[in-house]
């Protein structure tokens, strides 16, 4: 007796047998190619560190042999029949024209049709060279007549013109069942192609179709390498050919998925490969990924926006999703009106920031179609100043890398304030290019840095300066003229001699002291900040000067235009100096050093504003007026 179900009862056993694992789609989140490179991930064989991972795992070709032989039983059609199911003899409404008996009836020879069954790649062994994991890839392989096999050879499947049909010897076309070989019917929704197709019977055009959508997404990575098949265009994301993708996508909604193959499925994650063909289980990501609609609606503005924990360098952000017609893909975070981070999260940490600064923040929801959402809520947040990166801080003065073991280090503290505990303070060496830091020194628990002075450590087996020395250690001084140097805080990089990661020698048999203009430690080495002296010269160590007091004149200076209603006012001195502007509650909203003696006010609203200038220990404040 013929079995037959509805589409009701097929949306029901979808759900009620899919035995999907738990946790298995957890990660598939995004939409478009997105999503499809997602899929790739959980049903691949390679280790994507996913929270729930089960890896393809190759069975081998013959292996395929006994899985057809106990999964692949007609208990649909023919219910207890114990017969193969074979999509190109199978009549689903009436009695097939010959079966095939499980191992007994498998090929061997075959003449005609109902001959036997073997095994048909539904895309073709010669696309991918016959190489494994492909070729023994349980999700596109099928057993089928040998001979209706052999007839649709290595032809795409598309929709067949009845007028172009093709004929060979020992076989009817159409075959028995319905199948049939001939030209493209170059119209409709299969227009875009003129050449010789295979077209099944319309009960089994589902499963081709997401057998397709299967096989591109478990083998993106390669699909570029097979362009030479017409149904695919030669990229790894779309994959499909545009007649043959409007093709699959009509027969997959047309066939919705049946329980064989909800079965058939489930057999191959549980009994055989362990993955899965995601189309089977979710339907649904045909259209996202594939979309053949433009997509024009924008995501709603997220909302919610929260700023906190601030640290030198960071501030968390949280926010409330926005919603799509179809689905976000990613946010565009703004700091300060600039387009700076983008994640598919709704949290974030923003870093890079500079301390004791204020940032204001807004986001902008995506859609795979790349249409953006308005604005949400703006909100600030004010950077700490602990002295963890930048600032005012100690810093490296001098480093000298001279004749064999005449190797040392000095730093400088001009804080304006005596550092009596240095041990939130280390030095780090990466030696010849190492992208990691290779030695970590930690000062004496007695060691201080006075204000204005410095403090020297050198090698144990160096010969000169041997008086300015306040410590002696061998492995941070076993640096040569390409090694990086860092010092940090908190174990955080404030100040560096090179560039990590870097070997090209910048500082070799020389001796290099900081420039006057200097006074705060910079995570980015800049060879300009340097003067550079023959090795072994040492009339400098132990002591460290930056600009005087007197030579900045700083009570002098004028600021103009002011009121100001452009984006810049300019400071009368082009010596680089800190500024920081106030508002009028007294709150921190901008910081930097001048350029050029300029200072940019365009992210400022209209308003009155302390302008504090800085260099070294002189300051000087003035008021400023936005217009």
């Amino acid at each position: 007796m013929k079995q037959f179900y509805s589409l009701f009862l097929l949306l029901i056993t979808t759900t009620v047998f899919a035995q999907v694992p738990a946790g298995y789609y957890d990660s598939a989140t995004g939409t478009g190619y997105t999503l499809k490179t997602q899929l790739k991930e959980i049903i691949d064989d390679t280790d994507d560190n996913l929270a729930t991972e089960y890896l393809h795992n190759d069975q081998g070709y013959n292996a395929m042999d006994g899985f057809i032989a106990t999964y692949d039983l007609d208990n649909y059609y023919e219910t207890g029949s114990n017969t193969i199911l074979d999509p190109y003899s199978e009549n689903p409404t009436g009695t097939d024209p010959y079966t095939f008996s499980p191992v007994n009836d498998e090929c061997g020879n075959y003449v005609s049709e109902g001959d036997c069954y073997n095994k048909e790649h539904v895309i073709p062994q010669s696309v991918f060279s016959e190489q494994t994991p492909m070729r023994s890839d349980a999700h596109h392989l099928l057993p089928t007549d040998g001979r209706v096999n052999g007839f649709r050879s290595n032809f795409p499947f598309g929709v067949v013109d009845n007028s172009q049909l093709v004929s060979q010897s020992g076989i009817s076309n159409p075959t028995q069942n319905g199948s049939k070989l001939g030209g493209n019917l170059d119209s409709g929704y299969s227009a875009g192609y003129s050449g010789t197709v295979f077209e099944p019977i319309d009960e089994f055009k589902g499963d081709i179709a997401r057998i397709y959508f299967y096989f591109v997404t478990r083998y993106e990575d390669n699909m570029s390498n097979w362009s030479a098949y017409a149904m695919f265009d030669g990229s790894n994301n779309k994959a499909i050919a545009d007649p043959f993708l409007n093709i699959l996508i009509t027969w997959h909604q047309n066939d919705p998925v049946s329980q064989k193959e909800i079965d058939r499925n489930n057999n191959i994650f549980n009994n055989h490969q362990s993955n899965r063909n995601p189309f089977v289980d979710h339907p649904e990501w045909v259209a996202e990924i594939w979309n053949v609609t433009p997509d024009t609606e924008a995501p709603t503005a997220p909302t919610n926006l929260v700023a906190s924990n601030p640290t030198d360098t960071s501030i968390d952000l949280n926010w409330s999703a926005a919603t799509d017609n179809i689905a976000v893909t990613a946010y565009d975070i703004y700091v300060d009106g600039v387009n700076t981070f983008n994640t598919n999260t709704t949290n974030f940490t923003a870093t890079g920031l500079q301390p004791d600064t204020n940032y204001c923040f807004t986001i902008v929801a995506l859609d795979a179609a790349g249409n953006e959402s308005g604005l949400s809520n703006q909100d600030c947040e004010t950077t700490t100043n602990n002295g963890s990166s930048g600032g005012v801080d100690i810093f490296f003065s001098e480093y000298i890398e001279g004749g064999s073991n005449n190797k040392a280090l000095e730093i400088a503290n001009f804080t304006g304030a005596d550092i009596t505990d240095m041990s939130s303070y280390s030095l780090k060496l990466s030696s010849n290019g190492n992208s990691s830091w290779t030695t970590t020194y930690s000062f004496p628990g007695n060691a201080q840095i006075a204000h204005e002075d410095v403090y020297v450590i050198a090698n144990g087996s160096a010969t000169i300066c041997t008086s300015e020395y306040d410590d002696l250690n061998n492995s941070i001084t076993g640096f040569n003229g390409n090694d990086a140097i860092g010092l940090f805080k908190n174990d955080v990089l404030i100040d560096i001699i090179g560039t990590l990661g870097d070997g090209t020698t910048f500082a070799e048999n020389t001796t290099l002291v900081r420039k006057p203009t200097v006074s705060e430690p910079t995570t980015t080495f800049n060879i300009n900040e340097w003067d550079s002296y023959p090795q072994d010269n040492c009339d400098d160590l132990g002591n460290h000067q930056t600009l005087s007091i007197k030579e900045n004149h700083l009570a002098d200076l004028t600021i103009y235009p002011n009121p100001v209603k452009g984006n810049y006012i300019r400071v009368s001195s082009n010596k680089p100096l800190q500024y920081e502007v106030y508002n009028i509650l007294g709150r921190l909203v901008n910081k930097g050093k001048t350029t050029n003696g300029t200072i940019a006010v365009q992210m400022l609203n209209s308003g009155v504003y302390i302008l504090k200038l800085s260099n070294g220990n002189q300051q000087i404040t003035k008021k400023l007026i936005k217009k």
